[in-house]
């Protein structure tokens, strides 16, 4: 049986794939930061990612720990 994590990478690739093909590379470039985007907001919104850590993150802040 599939797991629901490899049905998902499928589905994904199969979305970017047809864009590319059907409409080009530049929407098939805004499509996947879409994906990306999407991605993270429901991460936080699970509570699996910290908005605070994510700024650091991208702040250039390190922690020891």
């Amino acid at each position: 049986m599939t797991s629901s994590a490899t049905r998902t990478g499928i589905l994904v690739g199969a979305v970017l794939a047809l864009t590319w093909v059907v409409l080009g590379f530049w929407p098939f470039l805004f499509v996947a930061i879409a994906m990306a985007i999407g991605a993270l907001i429901g991460r936080i919104i699970e509570g699996k990612l910290s908005l605070a850590a994510l700024v650091d993150v991208f702040r250039g802040k390190r922690t020891s720990s």
